[in-house]
């Protein structure tokens, strides 16, 4: 069996991914962001365009199901910009939801993860397939929403191979997470991303799941962020120096109007990269924006 990138025009060589934005949102609708919705596919095409224009292959879009992920625009914008996109399945936390919704949304979970991974996405054109499964941890903590939504994650893990995105609120209870997806459901580390982790500037943390085996997906800089963004550099430091650059990912995680305006997922190119490069060396960049979400983002898919 081949490694593969699953994204939304079919299985890729992940040699050929190229430089990833590992963790972003074209398309993103949450009644806690009322008037921030990305929804605007020519917007959206011209965000992307000016992510190639700066160098950019692929972009990871962590939006799951039940938040305006556009699934049907997907393909039709990898085809215009020459962007591999990658989709998700899966859900966020439960504040994003109708209660009712959700309810529905729980009777055969994982079944519905696997589909999208395996069959199509819901509502996008035939065979566009999901490469990830997004779900959220709570702020220092797991509600009983988010371990529902694990424990499916976790399910279709086995089912197909996926790899499993997760939303850390403000970079927090990721050994949670470790021990429900990993020491409990059986998911291999290396298949969990850890997202926001520069939120919680850790270090120790940071290196310990690292050394664990997960990938840490770090925001920024990207202006939205600008709380966080001065600690990124030391963290990347203390990782690299742990002898855990292989474990790094980075993505600018434009969820608002507001973000992608300031200046959104080209950022990552035009500033990041090139400080990337001076303080740690070319190999670093290529490393952390090419090889690490090749890996990551491959698997060995299944079908059930």
């Amino acid at each position: 069996m081949t490694a593969a990138v699953r994204t939304v025009l079919g299985d890729l060589d992940p040699a050929g991914l190229g430089v990833c934005d590992a963790h972003d949102h074209l398309f993103l609708r949450s009644p806690r962001l009322p008037g921030e919705e990305l929804d605007d596919p020519a917007a959206a095409e011209e965000v992307l365009h000016a992510f190639a224009a700066a160098g950019g292959r692929a972009l990871v879009q962590w939006t799951p199901a039940g938040m305006g992920r556009r699934a049907d625009a997907l393909p039709g914008l990898s085809r215009a910009t020459g962007v591999h996109l990658i989709a998700a399945t899966g859900l966020h936390q439960a504040v994003h939801y109708d209660p009712a919704d959700l309810e529905r949304r729980y009777a055969g979970l994982a079944g519905f993860f696997t589909a999208e991974l395996t069959t199509g996405l819901h509502g996008a054109p035939g065979g566009v397939r999901a490469g990830l499964v997004k779900v959220a941890g709570d702020f220092h903590g797991l509600d009983r929403h988010a371990r529902r939504v694990m424990a499916a994650a976790a399910e279709a893990h086995h089912a197909t191979g996926a790899p499993i995105a997760v939303h850390h609120e403000l970079g927090t209870a990721a050994p949670e997470v470790l021990d429900l997806l990993c020491a409990r459901y059986g998911v291999p580390p290396g298949r969990v991303l850890l997202g926001h982790l520069n939120r919680h500037p850790d270090l120790r943390l940071h290196r310990e799941l690292a050394a664990a085996g997960a990938f840490l997906a770090l925001d920024g800089p990207s202006r939205a962020h600008h709380a966080t963004d001065h600690h990124l550099f030391d963290t990347v430091a203390a990782l690299v120096e742990a002898g855990h650059a292989d474990r790094l990912l980075l993505g600018g995680d434009t969820t608002t109007r507001g973000a992608r305006r300031a200046p959104g997922p080209a950022h990552l190119l035009t500033v990041l990269a090139p400080r990337l490069a001076r303080e740690f060396g070319p190999e670093l960049a290529r490393r952390v924006l090419t090889d690490n979400p090749a890996r990551a983002f491959a698997a060995d898919w299944r079908s059930p």
